[in-house]
This record gives C-alpha cells, structure tokens and sequence, in this order.
C-alpha cells in the first residue's frame, strides 16, 4: 500500500481548529498535530478538536505522539471517534506498537531518532504502514547533536543518510516516502531546491509547515510540458518496440519507461 494524497502535506497545529478549514483549502492533505505543535496543557482539548472536526477524511493525516508515552493510546482513543484512519506515527521505533491500530487504518512511520531510522526497513515492511517519513532536528537530537544543517542551509551527512535510508526502505516495501519539512519558511529557494532533488530522487510528497510553502512543493512535484511530452513520446514509442531500443538518439529501457509513467501520473 501506498499514500495517494499529493505532494503538499501540510501540518497544523491541533490546538488550533480555526486553522482546519483553510490548512486544508490551501494544501493537498492537512497533518492535524497532536505532538510537537501542542503543549502538553493544551493536547486534551486538542483531542476534541480532531473529534469535531468536520473535514474530508480522505485528505486529513493526524499525527500522534509517540507510541512510548502516556499520551499515544489517548490519541489512539480520540482517532477511534473520529473519521480519520491514516495516522502519523510520531518518533517510529519498532513496528510492534503498529499493531495497536486496527485493520483499516494506514499508518505514516515517522522516523525521527537513531533507532528508527535504522530499523526503517522493518517498519516499512509492516501490513499498516503506507508512508515513511523522516525528520533532521529530532534526529540529530537523539544524537546528541546540536543542528542538522550547515550554516549554509545544506544537511549536514548523518541527515543525508538518514534521508536517503527511509527513501530507500519505503521503495523496497512500495510505500511512499515524505520528504522532511523545511524549517526556515522564508527560504523559498532552498525549499524549492529540497523538494525538486526529493522528486527527483523518488519521494512520492514532501510535508510543510507554512500555507507559503505549498505552492513551492507543488511547482517541484508538477512536470513542465516539455518533461510531459518527452514521457508520452517514449511511451509512445515503445509500443513498438520489443525490449532496448533507441529513441531521439538515447537508450531507452524499462527503467527509463518507468521513469516516464512516473512523469505522467505527477501530470
């Protein structure tokens, strides 16, 4: 199983239910945060506001805190009354507490710490699991680390191969892989940078904290014409062909085929 959302998955605070309606006017799916966004006083009231929230559940994720704290199985209650069945799971460690949701529901592993990021291989693998994700801040953290970035704005390795290592264990289990947020909302061209290499290395959406950011991530995830029409020319193309074959002068294969459905389909 997969996410089918779209590219632009936007969080929002769950403290703050004003902000439903327009958080999901202006992306593709809202992220409605029981965890980090919500200080500890205020996440039972957060709670009834997922409750009562009239939104299409189809494109509403609800992100609950970590399955190790006391506040994992009230979350857990407060979804059970709600429409809403793809959850993310906050600070993924082991795919065990997976097995705390019921049959229907389809879960976003967020790998965040050290441990979950090396066994996101196994967490991919589990029957619930539709989307990996990971995050640099909590990352670095439960390293003992002080920042994720350069000051520059580029990621520092160990967030690189944290990226690339929950991209690679959601491709193996055909899930689909959630680039992280970028923090610095102002930062239009970095953003756009992240999320054009996060197309063109196979993530299938990238997660955002800022209504601005959206259009940013969608223009990255669309295909320009040019792009479009080189895919339906291969395509095209290749009915006709049996195996390897050359077109305009380049190698054309399965894998190049692939990448030409996957172009279309973002079309």
């Amino acid at each position: 199983m997969s996410l089918d959302m779209g590219p632009a998955l936007l969080f929002c605070p769950a403290d703050r239910p004003e902000r439903f309606d327009g958080a999901l006017r202006k992306a593709d799916a809202v992220i409605l945060d029981l965890e980090d966004a919500v200080l500890p006083a205020a996440k039972a009231q957060a709670r009834e506001n997922i409750v009562g929230a009239d939104l299409d559940p189809a494109r509403v994720i609800v992100r609950v805190n970590a399955p190790e704290t006391a506040d994992f199985e009230l979350d857990l209650e407060a979804v059970g009354r709600t429409p809403f069945h793809t959850v993310m799971v906050a600070k993924s460690e082991d795919p065990a507490a997976f097995d705390s949701f019921a049959s229907g529901y389809a879960l976003i592993a967020l790998c965040e710490t050290a441990r979950g990021v090396h066994r996101a291989g196994d967490i991919a693998a589990h029957e619930r699991t539709v989307g990996m994700m990971w995050g640099a801040e909590d990352l670095v953290a439960s390293l003992g680390g002080m920042s994720s970035r350069f000051p520059d704005g580029r990621y520092r390795d160990v967030a690189r191969t944290a990226r690339a290592q929950v991209l690679l264990a959601a491709g193996a289990y055909g899930r689909t892989a959630v680039d992280a947020v970028h923090l610095d909302i102002d930062d239009v061209d970095g953003l756009a940078a992240e999320a054009a290499d996060a197309v063109a290395s196979g993530f299938g959406a990238t997660a955002c904290i800022h209504p601005k950011q959206v259009p940013v991530i969608r223009d990255a995830y669309r295909p320009d014409e040019e792009l479009l029409s080189w895919a339906r020319a291969v395509l095209a193309a290749a009915e006709g062909e049996r195996g390897v074959f050359r077109h305009e002068g380049r190698m054309i294969d399965e894998p190049v085929l692939r990448h030409a459905r996957a172009v279309l389909s973002r079309g």
